[in-house]
């Protein structure tokens, strides 16, 4: 079984309005959430054996809020095709993931990622699944245990192992 995370970025300022989407920082309410984030994938015991970032820079923070709070230093690899990407587009950087990865985390945006996440629990009996319908809020962690042994067949779906916000945190 693979597993599969989906962190979406946290809260981003939207001070300077002279700045495009791709150039937006995280807020501090943002830069707070994502280390007690980090915290607590610490406190879980996650690992990932391949991260893929968005390059815009509220992504970029955000795995760099992780990566503190976490107290771990992971590689990561920044992944342009995340950043507006669709289901299908995610499902499409998921297919190329070499098949010795069991452990995947992609961080990156809504829509895209609240859509994968629905897509691939449809026919999960979690009880995370019913708080996950309305949204992906900002820095929260979905996990998804994905009923395959290979990537590209991903979209045969899964179940959702985890879904972590950080208001819960607080």
């Amino acid at each position: 079984m693979k597993r599969l995370g989906l962190l979406r970025h946290a809260k981003s300022s939207w001070d300077d309005p002279a700045l495009g989407d791709f150039d937006r920082p995280l807020n501090a309410r943002g830069r707070a959430a994502a280390k007690r984030m980090g915290e607590e994938f610490g406190k879980l015991g996650l690992a990932y054996d391949l991260v893929l970032v968005s390059p815009a820079r509220r992504a970029a923070e955000t795995l760099a809020g992780i990566r503190e709070g976490w107290g771990v230093d992971f590689d990561s690899q920044p992944e342009p095709k995340l950043y507006a990407a669709s289901s299908k587009d995610l499902l499409d950087i998921i297919a190329a993931i070499p098949v010795q990865v069991e452990r995947l985390l992609l961080v990156g945006h809504n829509p895209g990622l609240h859509e994968l996440a629905m897509q691939l629990t449809k026919g999960s009996g979690s009880v995370f699944r019913e708080a996950l319908a309305p949204n992906l809020p900002t820095g929260s962690l979905v996990e998804i245990g994905l009923h395959t042994s290979t990537w590209p067949q991903a979209a045969v779906g899964g179940d959702l192992l985890r879904f972590l916000r950080p208001r819960e945190l607080d």
